[in-house]
């Protein structure tokens, strides 16, 4: 039998000291993608990335909720590395490299993607709001760490107010981007592939008076059924990746979009390392999963 590691965080286990509270989703991830792998004569087996296991015994690792790696950057490349000497790394390290840094968003807006305005930081100070709020215009704006996940770090800010405390703020390098109202009033958009294949979309929608679309901050998920023209802008967001990077397709890749400041869809983010996949919002993506691991593993 086919065996593939599934890479999770301790925090994501319910059971164990210090678990975050949206630990239920990797028991929904990965119980989706078990289940479908099983019924097709494939062993999805859950390691912890950062704990010994025995990665001899695994035909490929697939890069999962591993949501505590920011803090521990250095550790997590070195291990994807190690893990690749022994199989194949779904999404590949030097795709990892690639996404980890939000500074692909860069990459992006200049193949062509349609993208938000940013101001990017050599660190999230004084001088480099004030120069964000020149920038753009308005009174809010958000700042954001080069590497992180779940708004870890990441500030709204309003003009004329005090900034937030130092640890509430990037470590370090950072993006800044104008506060889009579209957010907080139309949510975030996700569309997910599988190998090029898509699979479902959701709308994620913030709490009142919040503009996160984690649930760790309250928000809520529907299913979303996105039109052509929708899909057809991922899929260029998806191309374009690919063409930047080398790769031919990706195992999984999140696109989220949000409404910018004119009201069209633009890249909020593209997740190829660890996005969350929303199976309530798609019951079928197991098999849409399986076929596409089958064509890597081919």
């Amino acid at each position: 039998m086919t065996r593939i590691c599934f890479l999770t965080s301790a925090d994501m286990m319910k059971d164990r000291p210090g678990a975050r509270d949206d630990w239920f989703e990797f028991d929904l991830e990965f119980g989706a993608l078990s289940k479908a792998c099983a019924a097709d004569g494939i062993s999805l087996e859950a390691c912890i990335w950062d704990q010994p296991f025995d990665a001899s015994v695994y035909d490929g690792f697939m890069v999962g909720t591993v949501w505590d790696y920011p803090p521990k950057l250095e550790l997590f490349l070195d291990t994807l590395d190690r893990l690749h000497e022994i199989a194949p790394v779904y999404n590949s390290p030097a795709l990892v490299r690639w996404n980890i840094e939000k500074t692909y968003l860069k990459a992006l807006d200049e193949a062509g993607a349609p993208s938000i305005p940013t101001l990017w930081a050599d660190k999230a100070d004084a001088d480099a709001i004030a120069a964000g709020f020149d920038r753009f215009g308005g009174d809010k704006i958000v700042v954001k760490p080069l590497v992180g996940g779940g708004a870890w770090r990441q500030a709204l800010i309003k003009k004329g107010e005090a900034l937030p405390a130092a640890d509430d703020l990037p470590l370090g390098a950072c993006l800044i981007q104008p506060f889009l109202p579209g957010v907080p009033e139309d949510g975030e958009y996700s569309m997910i592939f599988f190998g090029g294949r898509f699979s479902h979309a959701l709308n994620k929608r913030p709490k009142s008076g919040d503009y996160r679309v984690q649930s760790l901050y309250g928000a809520t998920e529907v299913r979303w059924e996105p039109s052509e023209a929708d899909l057809a802008l991922a899929r260029e967001v998806l191309s374009a990746a690919r063409s930047i990077t080398g790769e031919d397709e990706f195992l999984y890749a999140r696109v989220d979009m949000v409404r910018g400041l004119t009201g069209g869809l633009v890249v909020m983010e593209l997740e190829i390392i660890e996005p969350y996949l929303y199976p309530e919002q798609g019951p079928e993506m197991g098999a849409v999963f399986v076929e596409a691991l089958k064509d890597k593993l081919a």
